[in-house]
Formats: structure tokens, sequence, C-alpha cells
């Protein structure tokens, strides 16, 4: 026997016809989407979580020359979910300073903080990603200095080191492999 004429007898046991199980899961679509709707609008006039409340606009000061937030040092305690970058970021609006977290609270290891643990927030400049290196060498060539890469030469001679392909297109036939560079050797910086 298959499954169709199995469900088909079934539904003649129980006399339902397809009008009546259409009102049925009509219905139940009814109540669903209801319950969905109440929900929805039962949490809209909630107020916020707390953290959401707490959080206010870092204001910075200068002092010797840094931007140091105005109301450091403090003390905070962890938040479910909460990480030092983060936390960092509430703080200084920056996250680089997880780092001058981790080291005023001598963490081991600073992917492992728990819940109400409680850090010590210190008063320390706020932390920026490094500028780009400014354009340096402005000739035409350019002799390879011991410890140099086409990365850290294509900074030197364009601000830019995505430009390195650049030189190594130039001087191929002096570095076959963009990875080997020896000192001394004069490459062609195309401008």
């Amino acid at each position: 026997m298959n499954l169709n004429l199995w469900l088909k007898n079934l539904l003649k046991k129980l006399r339902l016809n397809e009008a009546a199980i259409s009102t049925f899961l009509g219905g139940l679509v009814v109540v669903v989407v209801s319950v969905l709707v109440y929900n929805y609008f039962s949490g809209v006039n909630q107020p916020a979580t707390e953290t959401a409340q707490t959080e206010t606009a870092v204001t910075l000061v200068e002092e010797n020359g840094e931007m140091v937030p105005e109301n450091l040092p403090a003390k905070h305690a962890v938040a479910a979910g909460e990480d030092l970058w983060h936390i960092s970021q509430k703080y200084y609006e920056s996250g680089y300073n997880w780092v001058d977290i981790a080291k005023e609270n001598n963490l081991a290891n600073a992917n492992i903080i728990s819940v109400d643990q409680e850090l010590t927030i210190p008063r320390v400049g706020v932390k920026t990603p490094a500028e780009p290196e400014a354009a340096s060498i402005g000739t035409d060539e350019y002799l390879v200095q011991k410890g140099d890469f086409l990365w850290k030469i294509a900074l030197k001679a364009y601000g830019d080191g995505y430009q390195w392909t650049k030189i190594w297109e130039a001087n191929q036939e002096l570095i076959p492999n963009p990875n080997v560079i020896e000192a001394g050797t004069l490459l062609k910086l195309p401008r």
C-alpha cells in the first residue's frame, strides 16, 4: 500500500475533507502570526538593557601630548559576551587599547576573561592604528640594504606597500624571486 492511499483511507476514517484540513491549517497560521505580533509589540516600549543605558560618549582631554579619556581610571565588571576589544572601545573609543587593559590587570591570556570579573581600566592615551609611512625615497633608484624586502621598499618609495609588484616587475632580471632580494642590489623605482 502506498502512502497516498494510506493517507486517503485515514482521512476517510476521520471523515475530513480537504476543505476542513485547509480551514484547520489556516486557523493555525492565524494563531501563530497573532502570537508573534503580540510578542513583538509587547516588547516595543520596554526599557533598553542595562549595558545600552550606561553607554555614554567618551570625553577626551589632552595630557602630555596624548588624548586621554577624562573618566579614567575606572573599574569594569565584565558582562556576558564581552571581550577586551569591545571593553576598550567603550572606554577609549578605540579597541587598540585592549593591550593596556590586559597589562594593567596582569592577564596571562587576554582571550580569557569571565563574567563579573572586575577589571581596572587604566588612564592611558588612546591608541589608533599606525598611519601609513610617508614616501621617503625621492629618486628613481634604490640600493637594497640588509633586512629590506619589496613591501618595505614600496612603503619608502610610494607610501604604499601594495606597490611592491611595480618594483618587482621593473626589476625581474635582477630579482627573479620577489621573496629573495640581496643587499647591494640597485633597483629601478618606476615613477
